[in-house]
């Protein structure tokens, strides 16, 4: 996959919420330290991750969405099975927590 996806208000149902298998999805924005730090982590899921999705939304550029799903602070990640939210992160994590997270998922895909 290489990176991770760009998730926009237009492409947020066919991207995630049609999407065959879980997707997680980091609410984020540019001005955004903690968002700024966890990139990498997030763009080494998407790289590492054959089977679930990983990608981001830009909250600034996207506010439907992040409005939709109650995104308060940021980052957020939101992990999205079957068009539905079945888990919520709030703040900056390490990316074992975040593997480990989808695991979780993958194993019951």
């Amino acid at each position: 996959m290489g990176s991770a996806t760009v998730f926009t208000d237009a492409n947020f149902e066919a991207e995630v919420l049609k999407a065959s298998q879980p997707v997680l999805v980091d609410f984020w924005a540019t001005w955004c330290g903690p968002c700024r730090q966890i990139a990498p982590i997030i763009d080494q899921l998407a790289t590492e991750n054959s089977v679930a999705k990983v990608g981001k939304l830009d909250v600034d550029a996207n506010q439907g969405t992040a409005f939709r799903y109650g995104v308060e602070s940021i980052p957020t990640l939101l992990l999205f099975k079957d068009g539905q939210v079945v888990e919520r992160i709030v703040g900056a994590q390490p990316k074992s927590r975040l593997q480990a997270l989808l695991d979780r998922h993958l194993v019951s895909a």
